[in-house]
């Protein structure tokens, strides 16, 4: 399969993307950073939460600083070309509809969203009911939206971007007795969020709210027709791993993991439990910087002219059709 076939499931298939930490690293450090800084666990957790919020603040006030513009910009772009893409599709066949599942607390996606709505027109759905008591509800990221025409004589699906965030957000918050989680415009002091502990899949488990939108996960890879684009997620989170990994084995859906280093396939793998002797399964692919000095990739890998490392910029040149002319090379 060609690049620019890859590119056109995008388009053509139900389309779901899993955003994970190495997205928002340009303004806030991954958790391995943390760990090198602080020597206990809980200290270097907790850091990190109060370093998403502090940003998170940020694109709340609008007072931003040069990295998190940097990020915010690509999250913007990332955005648009989602909307142009399912502006694309033929809703005949496919939903107008894209899914982000995201592991990461911050507010970058939710701003993107905020600023991109005021020239796109999409639906925004972050599973929330109610005005001014916004309550999560899983249940709604399932539907579709639609313009009718004036006299009724025709439909138009309208594009619409589900926000699945299963590790939590830095606005959500619970009352005591009460087993709502209510979604806030704001950063709020206790929030609701699975923290990287090590023991994630326990946690994520534990709790009804982030179990079902899980399972909602797991729901949308086995549709027919659905293509996953991974982004900045390198499958430690062990219960996402062996979600994917069950997932993979519908032959119908296509998994295209997008590698920040050409080693970054390797450890994929290796997080997915697979054997690393190239034997990986037929719908699962990998897009690489080049490297000029590998003739043998073992795996479906597709090395990026020009390119040192992948990025969500990448993901976003990718999906506008930007490296299809790398086929005819």
């Amino acid at each position: 399969m060609k690049i620019k076939e890859l590119r056109k499931l995008t388009i053509s298939k139900r389309l779901n993307i899993l955003v994970g930490s190495g997205c928002s690293s340009a303004a806030i450090p991954l958790m391995g950073e943390f760990n090198k800084k602080y020597k206990c666990t809980k200290e270097a957790n907790n850091n990190l939460i109060e370093k998403v919020k502090q940003v998170s603040e940020e694109l709340t006030a609008n007072n931003y600083s040069a990295d998190v513009t940097q990020t915010l910009n690509v999250y913007m772009a990332f955005i648009r070309q989602i909307v142009e893409n399912l502006n694309m599709s033929n809703s005949r066949e496919t939903p107008r509809r894209a899914n982000i599942f995201t592991t990461n607390y911050d507010f970058f996606i939710k701003k993107a969203f905020d600023q991109v709505s005021r020239n796109y027109k999409f639906v925004i759905n972050d599973g929330a009911t109610g005005y001014f008591d916004r309550v999560l509800e899983s249940s709604n990221f399932d539907q579709v939206v639609s313009y009718k025409g004036m006299n009724d004589n025709y439909i138009s699906e309208i594009p619409s971007i589900s926000l699945i965030k299963p590790h939590g957000s830095v606005n959500w918050e619970k009352y005591k007795g009460d087993e709502s989680i209510y979604i806030r415009s704001k950063v709020v002091n206790e929030p609701v969020i699975v923290k990287p502990t090590g023991f994630e899949s326990n946690d994520a488990f534990s709790q009804n709210h982030f179990f079902s939108m899980l399972r909602f996960f797991t729901n949308e890879l086995d549709k027919p027709q659905s293509v996953l684009l991974v982004i900045g997620f390198s499958f430690q989170d062990k219960h996402i791993a062996k979600m994917v990994k069950r997932a993979i084995a519908n032959p119908e859906l296509i998994v295209i993991c997008f590698c920040y280093a050409e080693n970054d396939a390797d450890t994929i793998i290796k997080n997915l439990d697979y054997k690393s002797d190239g034997k990986t399964p037929n719908n699962i692919y990998f897009i690489v910087p080049e490297d000029k000095n590998n003739d043998n990739m073992k795996y479906h890998e597709y090395e990026l002219p020009g390119t040192k490392e992948i990025t969500l910029s990448t993901l976003v040149k990718f999906m506008s059709g930007e490296f299809d002319e790398n086929d005819d090379e």
